[in-house]
């Protein structure tokens, strides 16, 4: 959590103070003002998710956590057919379905390679916080998506800064108080908590842009290669075995993600809203036609002998 609040901070720093010094509609009293509950709400999600998805490392295996970290993808791809109005092709399913191939030789290959050293202390409880930070990545990805492409970047980024700091502050103070306490700081661990706040500081920071210019999914997809990343820069910090399953579930999923961003989805019309009909209207008009014309006519004429004499027609 407490990486996790340093890289809030950044964003609050950086965004929010953007927003405050913005007038009009889009300053952040008048965004606070209309939205406020809705980005309480969006900052939970994507603080807890980063925190059961690192906390799943404690009770379970890597490969589960990578293995039930896919499990977002059709939870992101559901909420955006009901939510973004999504509507996928055949060639998308298919390409989901050859990175999740690309996922599963990855894993392969960790167990080829020696790469599962604990088998964590309570599987159960890891997967179950894989499974729920995975849910609320979606919930997460799926609302910048919306943020980004109808309101703004900036919005987004200021807003989860500004209730991420927050709430990780909170949960910080309440859960992490004594773990800090008894790091042993030099300018090594500074200098590890540093680098990582920043690199998360980069990937909130273009996220965005790469959403807006793509979906949520796709970027979800490509970001399923990070882990073979890891890999290529632990076998010369860590000195990790390698395989060359490696290089293929790699090439797996870059095809599969390029399946995927090869055609782009549709966006379904919003249901129009039915007419009221006007059938009634137009029968009390004919019947008040027919009304008038079958109304009598009167005639008056006037006769000799002032006799007035009066007849229908």
């Amino acid at each position: 959590m407490f990486q996790s609040f340093i890289n809030y901070s950044l964003l609050l720093l950086v965004y929010t103070t953007m927003l405050a010094f913005r007038t009009g509609s889009d300053s952040l009293w008048q965004i606070l003002k209309q939205r406020w509950w809705k980005y309480i709400f969006l900052g939970l999600a994507d603080v807890e998710a980063n925190y059961m998805i690192v906390k799943a490392y404690q009770y379970t295996t890597l490969t589960s956590v990578q293995l039930l970290d896919c499990f977002g993808i059709p939870v992101l791809m559901a909420l955006s057919w009901f939510i973004l109005r999504a509507r996928y092709r055949l060639i998308h399913f298919l390409a989901v379905a050859v990175c999740l191939l690309g996922v599963g030789t990855m894993v392969g290959a960790d167990i080829l390679a020696g790469r599962q050293d604990s088998e964590g202390s309570d599987v159960v409880i890891g997967d179950v916080l894989v499974l729920l930070g995975a849910s609320l990545y979606a919930i997460s990805n799926v609302s910048e998506e919306y943020i980004v492409k109808n309101l703004s970047r900036v919005e987004f980024l200021g807003m989860v800064g500004l209730f991420g700091t927050i709430i990780s502050g909170l949960q910080l103070a309440i859960v992490e108080h004594r773990e800090i306490m008894r790091i042993q700081w030099n300018w090594e661990i500074a200098l590890l908590f540093t680098v990582f706040a920043l690199c998360m500081f980069g990937l909130y920071s273009f996220m965005p842009v790469v959403i807006k210019v793509t979906s949520a999914t796709s970027v979800n997809l490509g970001i399923l290669t990070a882990d073979l990343y890891s890999l290529f820069f632990g076998l010369f910090l860590f000195f990790c075995k390698f395989s060359g399953l490696y290089i293929l579930s790699f090439v797996i999923i870059m095809v599969g993600f390029i399946l995927y961003c090869s055609t782009p989805t549709r966006t379904a019309e919003p249901t129009a809203l039915p007419q009221p009909s006007t059938t009634g209207l137009d029968n009390a008009a004919l019947k008040l036609e027919e009304n008038d014309s079958e109304t009598p006519a009167i005639t008056v004429q006037f006769t000799r002998g002032e006799a007035v004499v009066v007849s229908t027609d």
